[in-house]
């Protein structure tokens, strides 16, 4: 195994992980009012209404596939019975369809951004730099979900799933990955570019769950009501029933 291999699929790996790590770390200690998607809704609401969840739910069912085609065995699904050609179908049916659904939504959003002058104003340089890297991943991605409907397609759970295990033993299987088709070997790499801007870039916002919505305390409202100026001043009104979150 060469020089290259081993810098590609056993030292870059864990280099974009620090990144990655300490990345994150750094933007939510130094710039946590950041640390968010930036919303321009209040610019533009109606592309954003169709492009946001075509993106988002889209983009949740790729990574729920990516989950399970690395981290579920091949062994583990012939064990519960589910076979090889129907796990396959459904990764190209599901995986591809999710894959479909993420691409157009971002294409919606950046015709958005590039379409919309205030939108396209709040760009940032690393959204510019971030964009075309998610793009490439996406369609690197469906490339080889395409090759999967070859004759005799390559089986990533026996060469891409394995190398990506083993990263996580510290003891990774170069040659697992170094054998596997370029299609494969340029999403990974993409992926990983994607993650080592992840922490600078409105990315980030994914870390964040907003769980304290479901404690935070009532806001209460003062309503003046119909009053004329003169009984205003003779009477404040109390706080009223109304709650809102």
């Amino acid at each position: 195994m060469n020089h290259l291999h081993t810098a590609l699929w056993g030292v870059l790996p864990y280099l974009v992980t620090a990144v990655l790590v300490t990345g994150s770390a750094w933007r939510y200690r130094y710039d946590r009012f950041g640390f968010t998607t930036r919303s321009s809704q209040l610019h533009e609401s109606r592309l954003l209404a169709v492009g946001g969840p075509l993106f988002h739910f889209g983009l949740l069912f790729v990574v729920a596939g990516h989950v399970i085609g690395l981290l579920v065995p091949e062994s583990l699904t012939e064990e519960v019975h589910v076979h090889e050609w129907l796990y396959h179908a459904n990764a190209v049916i599901v995986g591809g369809t999710a894959g479909l659904a993420t691409l157009a939504g971002l294409a919606i959003l950046l015709h958005r951004r590039l379409r919309v002058p205030a939108v396209r104003a709040a760009t940032s340089r690393s959204d510019r730099a971030v964009y075309p890297v998610l793009a490439c991943v996406l369609l690197a991605g469906l490339t080889a979900t395409a090759t999967t409907l070859q004759p005799d397609p390559y089986d990533y759970r026996l060469g891409v799933s394995v190398w990506f295990r083993s990263l996580f033993t510290l003891d990774p299987d170069v040659s697992a990955m170094a054998h596997a088709p370029l299609a494969y070997q340029v999403h990974a790499l993409l992926a990983m570019a994607l993650f080592a801007l992840w922490p600078f870039s409105r990315l980030v916002h994914a870390f964040t769950a907003p769980l304290g919505y479901l404690t935070r305390p009532y806001v209460v409202y003062r309503s003046r009501g119909n009053r004329s100026p003169s009984s205003a001043h003779r009477s404040q009104p109390g706080p009223q029933a109304t709650r809102s979150r």
